[in-house]
């Protein structure tokens, strides 16, 4: 067997336990693992998509126990993707949490790498039952770090999230118990095997389970109606953490683009095509409502969780259309819209920072030290998440469009993919407007406001140590801060440098999914 599936599990987990042991010592140290712990993780990520890139699958057989008898891990190129994505966007969330947010709690370094753990095995699990199992670990991990820090709000919106996400574990576990009632089986290579052939007496429970099991993708995901937990939860996190979760809903789309091409695929008999009646409106309904909320919203932040709802939709659309072009799309879609939001967070938490009591609120207040800087980034990450030309968001937009036009709803998804970005864009130019350009005169010590002075720079953290373990160091400066931000800004960038290679990349990816047999004989030796 090749060790090298199992590796993405092993670190973060090793990572994990190893900080909670030295959780009594300075922060330094615990910076120092947790960061030389993701860069670990992106080596292996890239060391699995070189070793996949021929269209390989890797299986690990865990205890040598063959499947469908034993627990497998299969790492394919769908995997090492979403395993990749993760872990670039892990990075640049831990470098702007090192800034002092990580030291208001105890175990965030912990919590951060267990997070990393149980999103890492959601990619690489061959079988549903472990799907669950690592997806109760990330929410564990997740309960933690949405709380990290406290406040009223914070506890308030945590508790919505908890609660519903909680709701949804029972409805998996009563849809993972119901599809091995019906087939004997959860391994999910062995699932697209038999559930072609359901005999007519267990096709009503059989359908029952897959749309029970799509409700709860959904439900992750933040598709509509589903998706009222978001905007609090993410609004109110601490930034990092907020980065982070922009993959977290992404985690539900792959878990829906996984199971509904494998097991409910076109070879699935009287089951085939399970959600295709669904998917598409609920896709393009998620992608407009998100846009109205981002219309809406009256807070940065609470406007950049509409637009990760908003990309859900149109990542959703994108696999809706069924084709090899319409997943190569997503797939191209789904990284950058990640470092686009993870980096729109980081932004507007330097932003509320700068701004005094007013924080995010979309409301005029006195001119920020550094606005250029910060105009032009905002500027910068705006377009690149609404999907203007030249950048990546542009490309996966335009590739999505390229894909419905032999879809018979093309007329559909096209109106509401250029409306969204539409309105995304006029709401995101009224945010600018209000932040950098309708702003207060300054007043001075004696009350006068007739010179427009801007308001002197405040610290982007408390004065939390950052260096060494006894408490000496200093607070980074606030250039510090948006280091991240240009990171994940530049790595959309590449993404459009790049994207011929990138795309012919997804769209091996697309055709591999299209196939669904070479998962099967990969993992059992035989064919469905």
């Amino acid at each position: 067997m090749n060790h090298l599936a199992i590796a993405p599990l092993l670190l973060p987990l090793l990572a994990g336990i190893l900080l909670l042991l030295i959780r009594h010592r300075g922060i330094f140290p615990r910076r120092l693992l947790s960061v030389a712990a993701v860069l670990g993780q992106i080596g292996l990520a890239l060391l699995l998509t070189g070793a996949l890139s021929g269209g390989d699958i890797l299986v690990y057989h865990l205890g040598n126990w063959p499947a469908p008898f034993g627990i497998v891990l299969v790492a394919d190129a769908l995997a090492a993707w979403m395993l990749l994505a993760t872990a670039l966007l892990a990075l640049f969330a831990l470098l702007y949490a090192c800034q002092g947010g990580d030291a208001r709690g105890r175990h965030f370094h912990v919590l951060f790498q267990l997070q990393l753990f149980g999103l890492n095995g959601a990619f690489l699990t061959g079988d549903l039952f472990n799907l669950f199992v690592f997806f109760e670990v990330l929410l564990l991990a997740s309960y933690g770090l949405i709380l990290h820090g406290g406040g009223r709000a914070r506890v308030r919106a945590g508790l919505h999230y908890v609660v519903l996400n909680l709701a949804g574990s029972a409805l998996f576990l009563i849809a993972v118990g119901t599809l091995f009632g019906v087939f004997g089986t959860l391994n999910m290579a062995d699932l697209a095997r038999k559930v072609a052939s359901t005999p007519p007496s267990e096709l009503g429970l059989a359908r029952a389970a897959g749309l029970l099991l799509f409700a709860v993708f959904a439900l992750k995901a933040a598709l509509l109606p589903l998706y009222l937990w978001l905007p609090a939860a993410y609004a109110h996190t601490s930034a990092p953490v907020a980065a982070l979760f922009a993959i977290m809903t992404k985690v539900g789309v792959y878990a829906i683009v996984r199971v509904y091409s494998l097991i409910f695929g076109a070879e699935a008999g009287p089951l085939a095509h399970l959600i295709e009646p669904w998917l598409l409106p609920m896709a393009l309904a998620t992608l407009l409502v998100g846009m109205l909320g981002v219309l809406a919203a009256t807070a940065l932040r609470r406007q950049v969780a509409y637009l990760v709802i908003a990309s859900v939709g149109s990542l959703l659309t994108a696999f809706a259309l069924d084709s090899v072009a319409g997943i190569a799309a997503g797939l191209y879609y789904l990284p950058h819209s990640v470092f686009a939001a993870a980096a729109l967070f980081l932004l507007a938490d330097v932003i509320a920072r700068r701004r005094g009591a007013t924080a995010d609120h979309l409301e005029s207040a006195p001119a920020i030290a550094q606005a250029a800087l910060l105009g032009g980034l905002f500027f910068v990450a705006t377009m690149q998440m609404i999907g203007l030309p030249p950048l990546s968001g542009f490309l996966g937009k335009f590739l999505l469009l390229r894909a419905a036009l032999a879809h018979p709803a093309a007329a559909w998804v096209m109106a509401a993919v250029l409306l969204g970005g539409l309105m995304g864009m006029i709401a995101l130019a009224r945010s600018g407007s209000v932040l950098f350009f309708r702003t207060l005169p300054a007043m001075d010590q004696e009350g006068r406001s007739d010179t427009p002075v801007p308001s002197p720079p405040t610290p982007l953290m408390k004065p939390l140590p950052f260096g060494t373990p006894g408490g000496e160091g200093s607070v980074l400066p606030v250039a510090a801060a948006l280091v991240p931000v240009v990171g994940l800004l530049l790595l959309g960038l590449l993404m459009t440098i790049f994207a011929g290679p990138i795309q012919a990349h997804v769209a091996s990816i697309a055709e591999q999914l299209s196939r669904p047999y070479l998962y099967v004989h990969a993992v059992l030796g035989v064919r469905p």
